[in-house]
């Protein structure tokens, strides 16, 4: 009799011990997804602007920052220190391909998009078009409920 007792209350912290670690597994599947919107912003649209700035023409990493902030007259001036970083992933992927410039003095990488870049490229602008429009639809609003009366 008693041994069965213990094993009810074995089977009940194992159910217990489930039912948190399930719990547990949705509320960092909701977190994940929290941060992965306000990515969005700061991890996604780098990336994609990159690609689209080497879509135009090779380029070197410092070019890219300054196409970035003449593009967005002077609001977005990625620094370059964020930009090398992002296109050495991006050479590693086979999105980029960085080639050594020694015709000037100093030597230099340029970077040019490559087939699977532009792949990916088409591809992420499908995927991120409705979160762009849904950013620029909560920023309308935010906008207009601080500062137009």
């Amino acid at each position: 009799m008693g041994q069965h007792h213990i094993k009810d209350i074995k089977e009940e912290e194992k159910q217990l011990y489930e039912e948190y670690k399930r719990k547990l597994n949705e509320l960092r599947k909701v977190q994940k997804e929290n941060e992965a919107v306000g990515q969005v912003f700061t991890k996604g649209l780098l990336p994609i602007y990159v690609l689209y700035i080497l879509s135009l023409g090779p380029t070197n990493g410092n070019d890219i920052s300054h196409k970035v902030g003449d593009r967005t007259h002077g609001f977005w001036l990625p620094s370059t220190g964020g930009i090398y970083p992002l296109l050495k992933k991006m050479e590693k992927q086979g999105y980029v391909q960085g080639n050594w410039d020694d015709s000037k003095k100093k030597a230099q990488k340029i970077y040019s998009i490559t087939e699977e870049g532009l792949q990916e490229f088409t591809q992420k602008k499908v995927l991120l078009r409705s979160k762009i429009e849904e950013a620029l639809e909560v920023f309308k609003i935010i906008y207009k409920d601080l500062y137009e009366e």
